[in-house]
């Protein structure tokens, strides 16, 4: 998996108020929490957190607070409901040997039979939810498509990847081949 790094600057105040002032200064609030460290408040500038929020793509994060360097991915955003920016992100630490659940984006490798006899490739998930260490956490999830055939699918039950637990439902449906009025004749 893929590791960038962002600085930031530990904050001491918490708070509407001191969120509202950190956000006027074009910079969003943070904290990390998780797997047995103490949980640290900081913020980061809006444009140096811009590489992390608008991609497909998860990283594991390298976190500049003020010299200390802590590894950990992103949790979950926060954005204005109408204005449309950032307003705080949370992050989970990373630790060695300790297994760290995040989203992972699937790729389709292949050119599926269905489709090629006139099936439509419906994608139904573009991410799924995994738990594993650092090291076995991969950029993507690969996944062949070529031996699809029209009415067919693939679920998350159909799915493994070496070192990773897939945490999305079994049952949970990834990508099919539907057919169409031209496939039938």
């Amino acid at each position: 998996m893929q590791t960038i790094q962002i600085n930031a600057v530990k904050r001491d105040q918490f708070g509407k108020k001191s969120a509202k002032d950190i956000r006027r200064e074009s910079l969003i609030p943070c904290v990390i929490y998780g797997n047995g460290g103490e949980t640290i408040h900081f913020s980061v500038e809006a444009a140096e957190a811009k590489k992390i929020l608008y991609t497909p793509k998860t990283y594991i994060i390298e976190i500049n607070i003020d010299g200390t360097v802590v590894k950990g991915v992103m949790r979950e955003t926060q954005f204005h409901p109408v204005k449309d920016y950032c307003q705080h992100i949370d992050f989970y630490r990373v630790a060695e040997g300790k297994p760290v659940s995040v989203e992972l984006p699937i790729a389709l490798v292949g050119n599926s039979e269905g489709v090629k006899a006139g099936g439509k490739l419906k994608i139904e998930r573009r991410k799924l939810t995994v738990c594993g260490l650092e090291e076995n956490l991969l950029d993507e999830l690969v996944i062949d498509i070529t031996e699809l055939g029209v009415g067919k699918s693939i679920s998350v039950a159909d799915l493994s990847f070496d070192g990773l637990k897939i945490l999305t439902p079994a049952s949970t449906p990834v990508v099919s081949v539907l057919a169409t009025r031209q496939s039938g004749r």
